[in-house]
């Protein structure tokens, strides 16, 4: 850590923060600090940190900028560059909301507060998606403050979701889902009541399903710099994604793919609108109209964006090069294929049902362009191995034992 320029602190210890870990391993050979509220498996034992530091009030008001600032105190005396990264939204507004009392210890690129606003409203995002072309579900907002039922008319399933995620999650119940699917305007209003009695007073999104599997789902990874100029633009299909109700969205395998159009649209508005950093898009692909509709974008790279660092493309380097070295990078829309995976082929061959990502699948593991960040080899701590070997075999049975 000495002969290097500067340190990365990364705010998490999930699944997102470990994959942001190994990059900056893997590109320059630096353990990373890690902070964060909880200790968690994929981070836990790692050889590859620096060290991992627990404060379970770190998201607590008034507390974030405080803990960081004494961190940044003890690191400061070896001279060193701090350079901060968040790893989930949690995070990532908390860096945003402190940016004065952060930005003289810390170095980082992030979009404004306005904007962040601006683009996790899910209503005000899908009008800001309609002023620039960018196609959205049919969507509809109810209002858990006021009274009253949902009336409007809508096709059946429906998909129902908080807007704010992070409110919805301080208020937790039985049988609380990450999104729910309902088929009648009864159920809907079943749920809208379940989630009003937990205290939630945001709005929920009530939202056409789009029919297809899992791999009708598309994800795009996006860097734009500090000057909002971008850099970096990928596409995936996802292969699968989590089944368990708390954790639906959250992707386990991602093929890359390449669709100029759509990638060229996704970088358009993002730059029309003033962003800078990694954004991570998550959409689906209707068949009944031919459109992508873009669901939500992410103010931060996301846990399967790590096919990216894959093809070729390390993220910490997009991030080091702009914050840190100020350094030109092209315009690269990436073109090439790879399967990203943390699930296991096992999982793969069972649970994939599209016949044509099979034979996607099976042809790239065949030719070796896969990978699974979580087993990096430069990580060496047995323990560690030993839980992700373990967690390997109960993604079987987590498939097995739920259906979305």
């Amino acid at each position: 850590m000495k002969n290097s320029p500067f340190v990365p602190v990364i705010v998490g210890t999930d699944i997102n923060a470990y994959n942001m870990a190994v990059s900056f391993h893997e590109k320059y050979g630096i353990k990373p600090i890690l902070v964060g509220r909880q200790q968690m498996a994929f981070t836990n034992l790692s050889s590859i940190m620096d060290r991992i530091e627990i404060h379970p009030d770190l998201a607590q008001e008034g507390r974030f900028a405080d803990i960081l600032n004494k961190l940044a105190s003890k690191l400061k005396k070896e001279g060193q560059r701090l350079l901060l990264v968040g790893t989930n939204d949690v995070y990532v507004r908390l860096i945003i909301e402190n940016r004065q009392e952060l930005e003289g210890n810390y170095e980082f690129s992030y979009i404004s507060e306005q904007l962040l606003d601006q683009l996790q409203n899910k209503s005000n995002f899908y009008k800001l998606c309609d002023q620039h072309g960018i196609d959205t579900p049919t969507t509809h907002f109810y209002d858990c403050a006021a009274d009253g039922q949902f009336d409007k008319e809508m096709m059946y399933p429906v998909i129902i979701k908080p807007s704010n995620g992070i409110e919805y999650y301080n208020h937790s119940f039985e049988g609380q889902k990450k999104v729910y699917r309902v088929d009648s305007r009864e159920e809907v209003q079943q749920v809208i009541d379940k989630i009003k009695r937990s205290g939630y007073r945001e709005e929920l999104i009530i939202q056409d399903y789009i029919p297809g599997d899992d791999t009708f789902m598309w994800d795009s990874v996006v860097y734009l710099n500090s000057r909002g100029e971008t850099q970096l633009v990928s596409f995936g299909q996802v292969v699968l994604q989590e089944h368990t109700p708390t954790a639906i969205g959250n992707y386990t395998a991602v093929i890359s793919r390449y669709n100029k159009d759509m990638m060229e649209k996704l970088r358009t508005f993002l730059e029309e609108v003033g962003y800078v950093g990694f954004a991570n898009f998550d959409m689906k692909y209707d068949e009944r109209d031919g459109k992508f509709k873009v669901f939500e974008v992410n103010i931060r790279q996301g846990r399967s964006s790590y096919y990216v660092n894959a093809l070729g493309h390390n993220m910490a380097e997009y991030i080091a090069d702009d914050v840190i070295h100020d350094k030109a990078k092209p315009l690269t829309f990436l073109n090439k294929e790879v399967l990203f995976t943390v699930v296991p082929r096992a999982v793969l061959r069972k649970f994939v049902a599209n016949q044509e990502v099979k034979k996607d699948i099976k042809r790239l593991l065949k030719q070796g362009k896969w990978v699974n960040p979580l087993f990096y080899k430069k990580d060496k701590n047995f323990k560690r191995k030993l839980y992700l070997l373990i967690r390997q075999v109960n993604y079987y049975r987590k498939y097995k034992n739920n259906k979305w």
